[in-house]
C-alpha cells in the first residue's frame, strides 16, 4: 500500500493534524509526517516532494496556516495529488483557504475546509482506494456505519419530539 505524507507548514499545526493521522490510522494507512515550511525551508519541502513518488507514497497532504503557501509549493515539486489543509490562524483562516484554493492553471491542489482534516484524510483514502479493492472495501463500509449512526440518531429524534398531531376532528 502506498504511504500518505502529511506535511504541517509549522508544529503549531499538529493539533489540526492530529485528527488527520487518527482517520488514516483507522483506515491502516501508513502516514509519515513531516514538519518542512515553504518559506523556512524551501529547498527542503521541494526535495521531499520531488523524491515523495520514489519513497513510496501515493498522496500528500499539506497543512498550514497564515500564507499557507506549503501545498502550492509542494504540489510545484511533484505529479503525486496534493491536498491542502488551511489552518486557522488568523483573519479566521480565510487567508490560508485562498492562499491553498487559488493555484494557478498547471499545478492543482485539492483543497478542504478550514482545519478540515478529517476530510483531508478521508479524500487521501479515496484516492489511494482507486488502486486497492481492500481500501475501497473499508471506505464502503466507512460509508455505511456513519448512515446507519445518523438514521439511528433520526430515530431517537423522531421518538422524542414528533409526537402525533391531532387533527381538527380529534380535538
Amino acid at each position: 500500500m502506498k504511504k500518505v505524507a502529511l506535511i504541517m507548514g509549522s508544529e503549531s499545526d499538529l493539533p489540526v493534524v492530529e485528527k488527520t493521522i487518527g482517520r488514516l490510522s483507522d483506515f491502516g494507512v501508513p502516514c509519515d509526517v513531516h514538519v518542512f515550511s515553504a518559506h523556512r525551508t524551501p529547498v527542503e519541502a521541494a526535495q521531499f516532494a520531488q523524491s515523495a513518488r520514489d519513497n513510496g507514497f501515493g498522496v500528500i497532504i499539506a497543512a498550514a496556516g497564515k500564507a499557507a503557501h506549503l501545498a502550492g509549493a509542494l504540489a510545484a515539486n511533484t505529479t503525486l495529488p496534493v491536498i491542502g489543509i488551511p489552518v486557522k490562524s488568523s483573519l479566521d483562516g480565510l487567508d490560508a483557504l485562498l492562499s491553498t484554493v487559488q493555484m494557478p492553471s498547471g499545478i492543482p491542489v485539492a483543497t478542504v475546509a478550514i482545519d478540515g482534516a478529517e476530510n483531508a484524510a478521508l479524500l487521501a483514502v479515496e484516492i489511494l482506494a482507486v488502486s486497492d479493492e481492500q481500501l475501497a472495501l473499508k471506505l464502503s463500509a466507512s460509508r455505511k456505519a456513519a448512515a446507519a449512526k445518523t438514521l439511528f440518531i433520526n430515530k431517537a429524534y423522531e421518538e422524542k419530539y414528533n409526537r402525533p398531531h391531532k387533527t381538527s376532528e380529534e380535538k
